[in-house]
């Protein structure tokens, strides 16, 4: 059975929008910071960890059109591993390894976690998240928190039905002072 793990990017005041290219007001803002050895590596075990990449049409076609165009071992992961966009306009995906989901979200990603034995990582993907976290899909929440407060944004953490209850499982501090915290899901 699949562990879904959802891995962001977030400003202090809760934004998610536009890390790392989007066009956005303060567009790639995440690198206006050194995130240090400790974080690549924080990144690149993380990715390395994963079985399969779920995300949302805007984030493939971000990953898309940068990865195939690095190497190393992170891109090389990345390029080859499966990857789900959950899309209904996307439907020929040139990206190695991409399969195109339609339908119903929750249902979808539920018969995922049936299948992908592992981790299946969801990277930015806002609307997506927001929809597994309200449809209780999530098992862990890695937030890489930036010390800066954008003001402007779309936010992660949206209003849900229901209060849900999270452990936090591992926090650490790399580079210019960001804390990386893993959050496991406890209960209701």
């Amino acid at each position: 059975m699949g562990k879904i793990a959802v891995t962001e990017f977030i400003s202090l005041d809760g934004v998610v929008e536009g890390p790392g290219g989007e066009d956005f007001t303060y567009r790639n803002w995440s690198f206006e910071f050194q995130r240090g050895e400790d974080g690549d590596r924080f990144k690149l075990d993380e990715a390395l960890g994963a079985e399969a990449l779920l995300i949302g049409r805007r984030t493939y076609e971000s990953f898309a059109g940068a990865w195939p165009h690095y190497q190393g071992p992170l891109a090389d992961k990345y390029n080859s591993m499966p990857k789900y966009v959950l899309s209904s306009i996307l439907t020929d995906p040139e990206w190695n390894n991409t399969r195109v989901i339609k339908g119903d979200v929750l249902e979808e990603v539920t018969k995922l976690k049936e299948e992908v034995d592992g981790e299946i990582q969801v990277p930015g993907s806002i609307r997506l998240v927001q929809a597994l976290i309200a449809g209780d899909l999530v098992d862990e929440i890695r937030l890489m928190t930036f010390p800066v407060i954008l003001g402007t944004g779309r936010r992660l953490f949206g209003e849900t039905t229901r209060k849900t209850t999270w452990r936090l499982t591992e926090s650490k501090t790399v580079g210019e002072g960001i804390p990386i915290t893993t959050f496991q899901r406890t209960g209701g």
